[in-house]
This record gives structure tokens, C-alpha cells and sequence, in this order.
């Protein structure tokens, strides 16, 4: 069962496929630093940056696909030379999985139908004809099942893409697929964090007549699993429901010394089911730095524990900064309503005196003020909410910090013994085109839910 890995990132989506015995042909990306992670875990150990640089990123293009990992744009792979190469080199090859860029689709970015992130899904397309795999899964955020917002399309990109896989492919190469559209909560596959994705999953028409595989129009929804009861052919069964599922303390309780018995049901979930297919034989955890904050930031974070504990909104930093910059009393009057519940002396999580009256509170919150209120504490009762690439809007449940990049991992349920490569974190124009750790992290499938999808397709298809 060999497959090819496009736009890879870090690596989430092969580990789920390689834990159920699924060999790697090559795998794609663009970012040199999500690429040193794959390499780094999947096929040869990388010591430092040089280290990467010097035996692998040196070599020639076809050297590169032999080594299992190409670094660049995945239209280089696709002049004329290069396709039939890979074409005749790869025609063995049963699945292409894939997760193309999101932040065009994302419904959380400006979604212009002109941005260039959005043809990347079409040059996934073209190598799916180009290899007419038995099977193909293509990962992206919700946004690509809604047009954009502008009008300027007839059809969500996700309706295009399947129309395309369905149509286009039987016009061109002699071969269709079935498409079955579903959006699954990595919640609901033992994955403790809130994250629904859309996955589209093709299966070439010759082989759903073959093993009886049939699709519907809509698409299907893991929730439906536990509301109504139904199933698709080709949706991964739930496993876990919205009342029986892991959360924040399951995840990482063990890394603050407070380990339960359903933290070592979800360690060893992570850890058996994938650390022997990761190359890296050394099991300390890694990537587990605590973030560096100002002393500023650091008693803003011990007043956003406050706020949570008492159901204070986090809007009351915003109301501090309009006084501070205007004196209206009433917007003072405001803040000591907000406070007014709260008892004395006031301690935090750490056992911290943070003040001893209401006065003595008003004051250190104005002191703090921000207009920025997107900042959260975490539930340590719930599931993490989505995984983002930026680490700087959640609050450890217990500690004034952000959270820690292994910290993040667990709740994409990575193994510990998988390590993130390249530097921790960047800011400002860096952002736009470096992938360092934490945005590895939050730009992953999650290995369990890859896996259990990896799982359900080897079922009824492979064996």
C-alpha cells in the first residue's frame, strides 16, 4: 500500500497512514522548515539547521524524490519531463493524501478568488491524473464548502474539486472517481481538541464497483454518528462522543505532575500506536520550552486567570484602556461592577497574592489594560478548541503562559518522541512565509484522526 504525501507540513497526516503499515513514495513541501521536521522523523535524523541544509536540500530535484522527501513548489514537479518521469517512476503508487494550503479557503482570512493558494488544489488534481492512485484524500478547513464571500464564484471550491475528480478525469485519462464529501471532528477520534475539517475522499470508479462502495451528494458529518446514528461507506466510524472524550487534562496533566488514569489511556494511545514509526529512537519528551513573558505579561496572565475563575468578561482590559484614556468615571463604576463578586484577599492559581481590596485590583487591572481581548484561559475540564498556528491567543489552564509547543502537540495527539524542528515561533512579515514550530503544530492533521481514516480505508478497500 504505498502512498504520496502532498503538501506534508510536518508530517501529521503520514504518521496516521504509516502506523497502519502504509509506505511513503515521496512526500512534498514547500517550507524548508516543516520540511526538516518530516525529514527529521520519517528519514534521517537532522542535527542542526546546516546539517538539513547539507544533505538533503543540495541534492538534485529526482535525488530529492529518491530520498522520499521533495523541498519546493509543487509545480516544479510538473513540467513535461518531470511528469513522465514520475508517471513511469510511480505508477505503483494506491492513495495521494494531501492537505493544500488553507488560508485562501480559510473562512477566517480575506478568501480572494484570485489568490494564487487557491490553484494548489488544482495541481494536487493534476497529479492524481497523472498517477490515477486507487485512492485520493484531500484535507482542508470548513471555509472550502462555502463560496467565497465576494460572489464572484458559482460553486465552493469543495463542489469544483469533486465535480473535477468526477467529470474532468473521466474525459482526459479514461478513469472517474466517486467522491464522498465528509466533515470530521478530530474530537470525535480520540483527539483531545474541538477541530472539524472537511476531507474529501475519492475512490476510482473501477475499484467502488469492485469492493460495492457507494457515495451520497450531501456531505456527511461525524456528528450525525451520535444525533441520528449514520454512517457513509467510506467515513471512519466515531469513537469517542461529546460525553466521552479526552480533554485537556488527559492530555498534558503528566507534564505538571498531576498524572490520572485517563492521562496514561491517552499517552499511551499516542505513544504505542506511533512511535515506531518515527525513526527517532530517543523518548524524552521534546519541544516542551516554557515561553519567555515581560513581567507585564506575565500579571496580565494571572488577572485573565482571575476573570475565568469568576466569569469575568475579558472585555474589562478594554474598558480599562477607554478610562485610561478618557477618565469617565463610568466606565470606572463599570470595572468595579465587574469586580464586585470577588473575595479578599485575592490569590491566584500559584498561590500569589495579587490584592488585597477591590481599590488594590482596579488599579493593578488598569495598570494591565489592553485593548486586545482575544486572549483565553483554557478549560482544563474540556477539550482543547482548535489548534491555530499562532500560540499567542490561548492561556495555560493552571499557569500565567502561553502554552508550550509539545503542549500543543499532545492535543494534536502527537507522540512525544516526535520533534519539531527549526526555531519555536516568528512574528511580523515573517509569518507570511515561515513555518516554524508552533505553526507546524497547528497546521497538522492530527495522527489519530489520520490514522483512524487510514484504518477504515485498508478495511474495505486494501485487505
Amino acid at each position: 500500500m504505498k502512498y504520496i504525501d502532498l503538501f506534508s507540513g510536518a508530517g501529521g497526516f503520514s504518521l496516521g497512514f504509516k502506523s497502519e503499515n502504509f509506505e511513503l513514495s515521496f512526500a512534498v513541501e514547500k517550507s524548508p522548515m516543516a520540511s526538516q521536521t518530516f525529514y527529521h522523523n520519517f528519514i534521517s535524523n537532522v542535527i542542526d539547521n546546516e546539517d538539513f541544509y547539507n544533505q538533503h536540500l543540495s541534492l538534485d530535484l529526482k535525488e530529492q524524490l529518491h530520498n522520499k522527501l521533495y523541498v519546493g513548489e509543487i509545480g516544479n514537479l510538473l513540467t513535461p519531463s518531470l511528469k513522465s518521469f514520475i508517471k513511469q517512476k510511480y505508477s505503483d503508487v494506491d492513495l495521494i493524501i494531501g492537505g493544500p494550503p488553507c488560508q485562501g479557503f480559510s473562512m477566517a482570512g480575506k478568501r480572494d478568488p484570485n489568490d494564487i493558494r487557491n490553484l494548489l488544489p488544482l495541481q494536487f488534481l493534476e497529479f492524481v491524473s497523472l498517477i490515477n492512485p486507487k485512492v485520493v484524500i484531500m484535507e482542508n478547513v470548513v471555509g472550502i464548502n462555502q463560496c467565497f464571500l465576494n460572489g464572484d464564484c458559482d460553486e465552493a471550491p469543495l463542489t469544483q474539486i469533486k465535480k473535477i475528480l468526477e467529470n474532468n478525469f473521466n474525459e482526459r485519462e479514461g478513469n472517474s472517481y466517486i467522491v464522498q464529501k465528509l466533515e470530521l471532528n478530530a474530537l470525535h477520534y480520540c483527539v483531545p481538541q474541538n477541530r472539524k475539517r472537511i476531507f474529501l475522499i475519492a475512490i476510482r470508479a473501477d475499484i467502488a464497483q469492485d469492493k460495492n462502495i457507494t457515495v451520497t451528494d450531501d456531505i456527511w458529518k461525524s456528528e450525525f454518528y451520535f444525533k441520528e446514528n449514520s454512517i457513509v461507506d467510506l467515513a471512519p466510524v466515531p469513537i469517542c462522543s461529546n460525553n466521552n472524550f479526552f480533554n485537556i487534562n488527559d492530555a498534558i496533566s503528566d507534564l505538571f505532575n498531576n498524572k490520572n488514569s485517563k492521562n496514561e489511556l491517552f499517552l499511551n494511545k499516542i505513544n504505542s500506536n506511533f512511535s515506531n514509526n518515527i525513526i527517532n529512537e530517543s523518548f524524552s519528551i521534546k519541544n516542551n520550552n516554557q515561553r519567555n513573558h515581560s513581567e507585564k505579561v506575565t500579571n496580565r496572565y494571572r488577572l485573565y486567570h482571575i476573570f475565568f475563575k469568576y466569569n469575568i468578561s475579558k472585555k474589562i482590559f478594554n474598558i480599562a484602556s477607554k478610562y485610561n484614556k478618557n477618565k469617565d468615571k463610568q466606565l470606572l463604576n463599570e470595572i468595579y461592577n465587574l469586580i464586585k463578586d470577588i473575595k479578599y484577599p485575592l490569590y491566584d492559581n500559584e498561590d500569589k497574592l495579587i490584592a488585597n481590596s477591590s481599590d488594590e485590583l482596579c488599579t493593578l487591572i488598569l495598570e494591565l489594560a489592553t485593548l486586545k481581548h482575544s486572549q483565553r484561559v483554557l478549560d482544563i475540564s474540556k477539550p482543547s478548541p482548535t489548534v491555530l498556528s499562532i500560540p499567542d491567543d490561548v492561556i495555560h489552564p493552571l499557569y500565567p503562559r502561553t502554552l508550550t509547543v509539545r503542549e500543543q502537540a499532545r492535543f494534536q495527539s502527537f507522540p512525544d518522541n516526535f520533534e519539531f524542528k527549526s526555531k519555536e515561533t516568528t512574528g511580523g512579515k515573517a509569518r507570511k512565509f515561515e513555518v516554524p514550530q508552533y505553526t507546524q503544530v497547528g497546521n497538522a492533521v492530527p495522527p489519530l484522526l489520520a490514522k483512524a481514516i487510514a484504518s477504515h480505508l485498508k478495511s474495505i478497500i486494501f485487505d
